[in-house]
């Protein structure tokens, strides 16, 4: 099933200073209210929702039957007098989410794919498309990294109008809503070991790629639902620690160890030596064996290579640098915290919070699919609040609840007055809120 991957997929995919979890006001009752009307006449509300994973074909999707929900609840956004800005914080359309024997774009091209993703979620797109038309409410797209390799302008043909906060490199962006500094929003898999844009490897084999393994990963254990093997064809082979004991081999040998317990825990009905990958994609042409991404052994306590992403372990920085990630995440610890949601959460801290470089109050994350809201203090011992939104997928393996969403209503000129961010989901299709907290800036 759908949900018995999705923890290992949101990531694939220390102590954090001063975190509280008072903030995270959940009451024995749910709270049922409008989350779109601030009590005023003024049009001001920020609306952000992530992890939509529209698919171009329901058989696989991850977003299938909360399909109806979410047309719905843009429907009430598009409706609201309050609202000002949407902001879809990445992962809305998904290029990973397809099982490893099919060919993503059916022989043709991305912006064919787009639109075939378009098509299929029709009544979302037609919602989306008719706020972007009104113009009463700002849309703004911020890349994931399901759909790290979709273009700027193939996003514009199937969303006509929309904006696009995106850096100048491909697959990342952060996005600050007009007059409201202090807030970031980004999908977060910036700082993810397997889900980061990855410009450095495999250029030999796909010239201008920038797919990270997590893709990989994806398209595997999408067949792994596909298939639902009674007993598996093949199990990773045993690698153990070169007996040379360099760093790059002790880090080679964690990047497998991810890798086996992945491929052991999520077994597929083919043998690991079997070309089932088809690309096709971002440069990638061939198809591929599961024993083309799993680092390997010639001999026990030998060498460990690998044949795609072959010196990933050792690019870690240079790629950070690239993906403009400020705090440097030391390799070791990125590539053992690929797969929780604390580290996320732990970056928000460093990369904002904790970052002298860095204005930053409130911060809002995708990607985990665990939603939630902290509070911390900054280097100046301010108050900060991190925020994720959660995902709309139809079964939510990371938390117990999906279509969710975050809105934050800024503060105004009255001293008292303070910027609210609150966390609420739509299951059953009532608005329910999840958590809160304020701060003013």
């Amino acid at each position: 099933m759908k949900y018995k991957i999705c923890l290992l997929l949101v990531g694939l995919l220390g102590t954090v200073l001063f975190i509280t979890t008072a903030c995270e006001k959940e009451s024995a009752q749910p709270i049922i209210e409008d989350a779109f009307n601030n009590g005023t006449s003024e049009r001001n509300m920020i609306v952000v929702m992530s992890d939509l994973h529209l698919g171009a074909d329901l058989t696989y999707a991850e977003c299938s039957k909360n399909l109806g929900s979410l047309e719905k609840i843009l429907k009430q956004i598009k409706a609201a007098t309050n609202v000002k800005e949407l902001v879809i914080a990445g992962d809305m359309l998904d290029e990973w989410f397809v099982p490893a024997n099919v060919n993503t774009y059916q022989g043709k091209d991305q912006i064919d794919f787009v639109k075939r993703i378009a098509a299929t979620n029709k009544g979302v797109f037609d919602v989306i498309n008719s706020i972007i038309k009104e113009k009463k409410i700002r849309v703004t797209y911020v890349p994931g990294n399901h759909d790290l390799t979709i273009t700027a302008n193939n996003v514009e043909s199937v969303l006509p109008g929309i904006n696009q906060a995106r850096d100048k490199e491909l697959g990342l962006g952060t996005y600050s809503p007009a007059n409201a500094t202090k807030i970031a929003i980004e999908h977060g898999h910036r700082y993810n070991f397997f889900c980061a844009p990855d410009p450095i490897s495999n250029q030999d084999t796909a010239p201008g790629t920038i797919l990270p393994p997590g893709y990989f990963y994806t398209r595997i254990a999408v067949l792994h639902v596909m298939q639902e093997p009674e007993t598996p064809a093949d199990t990773p082979p045993v690698v153990t620690k070169d007996a040379s004991g360099t760093a790059s081999q002790s880090l080679l040998y964690t990047y497998w160890y991810v890798w086996s317990k992945a491929l052991a825990t999520y077994p597929i009905a083919n043998k690991f030596d079997e070309k089932i990958i088809v690309t096709n994609v971002n440069g990638f042409t061939g198809n591929y064996t599961v024993n083309d991404i799993l680092p390997y052994q010639t001999t026990l306590g030998g060498m460990i290579d690998v044949k795609l992403y072959r010196g990933i372990q050792d690019s870690w920085n240079e790629r950070q640098t690239l993906n403009h990630v400020d705090i440097p995440i030391p390799v070791s610890q990125a590539i053992a915290g690929s797969g929780k949601s604390s580290e996320s959460e732990l970056q928000a801290q460093n990369q904002y919070f904790l970052n002298q470089n860095s204005d930053k109050r409130i911060v809002i994350f995708g990607h985990t699919h665990d939603p939630k809201i902290i509070a911390s203090k900054n280097l100046n011992d301010e108050k900060c609040i991190y925020a994720n939104s959660g995902t709309w997928i139809d079964h939510n393996g990371v938390a117990p609840t999906t279509m969710s969403f975050v809105v934050i209503t800024p503060q105004n000129a009255t001293a008292s007055s303070q910027t609210y961010v609150k966390l609420y989901n739509f299951e059953n299709e009532i608005i329910t809120t999840m958590a809160q907290d304020s701060l003013r800036y």
